[in-house]
């Protein structure tokens, strides 16, 4: 059964009743690169709540973006929606989104959750941690530049340089140790590879327990899809798999984001920000984090009880997902650079 039938009519009702006031209708028009059953269910309650339809568009991320490029004044996008705030901040750079201004936002979304000029907004939070094979010697791994350490030699699977959450923990480190650093530390991650990046993150995980590697890096909802899933050579994964969440003692671990944002040419610009509205309340953000396994962007929400039993309470980095998304390019400059595939 899928997630959006779980959610089920009652939920869509709930949703309903706590959305929004009522609107005039009209319709919305949303450019999405989330592709999860459960997104449709918040959209028809957001339908149900104020009248207004939702026409979606799914695509790529980078696909959405050379489409709404293309389109220019002409796009009938109200929204574009995407996960990696490096995805949102190429979108903003090529001036794709309008500011918005919405006292609602502003109080559910704390200020490292948007973007500083309120071109877009998180929705939901993921993070990259490092996950290592049970009994593995990783004594001292405890930190994201401890990676590149040479005691860790031929022990790493990753994904390719091309992957946008690689980019954007890159640019976490370019923010926090400056480009030469970065590119040091990205040499002796290179060096530390147990075989060239493949596959997406899902497979370095497996990797992981079937003993190719000890080490990988991986977003917290690919191990959660895991451990909720019946397949009990899924189970299996998870229960050879230990977790190691990186610098707890200094800035956290690398946060990232999925957000949406009103398209510079939106033809319904107050239908797109109601709709930004719905999905910061309460039973919205729950659905829309537990559709993918993520947390809520706003605070003191309940979670599913899997990423506890998985991660627990940590120190997370609070930058601004903008600063490293802003550095996406220099990432990716450096990490071909220096030999990351």
């Amino acid at each position: 059964m899928t997630l959006r039938a779980l959610l089920g009519s009652a939920l869509v009702a709930a949703l309903a009743s706590t959305a929004v006031p009522a609107l005039a209708d009209g319709e919305l028009n949303l450019y999405t690169a989330r592709h999860y059953d459960s997104d449709l269910a918040l959209y028809e309650a957001f339908t149900e709540a104020t009248g207004i339809a939702v026409n979606v568009i799914e695509d790529d991320a980078g696909a959405l973006i050379e489409r709404i490029k293309a389109e220019g004044q002409n796009s009938p996008g109200d929204i574009f929606m995407t996960a990696d705030a490096g995805n949102l901040m190429s979108a903003a750079a090529d001036g794709m989104f309008q500011p918005t201004v919405s006292a609602v936002l502003e109080a559910r979304l704390a200020d490292n959750l948007r973007h500083p000029d309120g071109l877009w907004f998180a929705f939901t939070k993921r993070a990259r941690v490092i996950l290592v094979r049970k009994g593995a010697d990783v004594e001292g791994l405890e930190t994201y530049e401890d990676l590149a350490d040479p005691r860790f030699a031929d022990m790493i699977c990753i994904r390719s340089s091309g992957n946008i959450y690689n980019q954007s923990l890159v640019g976490s480190l370019i923010d926090a140790h400056g480009e030469d650093a970065t590119a040091e530390w990205v040499q002796g991650l290179v060096a530390n590879m147990a075989r060239d990046p493949e596959s997406n993150d899902t497979g370095q995980i497996r990797a992981v327990a079937a003993g190719e590697c000890e080490i990988a890096v991986a977003n917290t909802y690919y191990l959660a899809r895991l451990a909720r899933s019946d397949d009990p050579a899924d189970q299996e994964v998870v229960a050879a798999i230990d977790v190691i969440l990186p610098n707890q003692d200094d800035r956290g671990v690398h946060v990232n984001i999925s957000g949406a944002g009103v398209l510079t040419h939106a033809p319904n610009p107050a239908n797109a920000v109601a709709f930004l509205e719905f999905l910061a309340g309460d039973e919205a953000q729950l659905a829309f984090a537990e559709g993918n396994n993520e947390w809520p962007a706003v605070d003191g929400i309940a979670h599913a009880t899997v990423l506890d039993d998985l991660y627990g309470e940590f120190v997370q980095d609070d930058i601004n997902p903008a600063v490293f998304g802003a550095n996406r390019a220099d990432a990716l400059r450096i990490m071909e650079a220096n030999g990351w595939k």
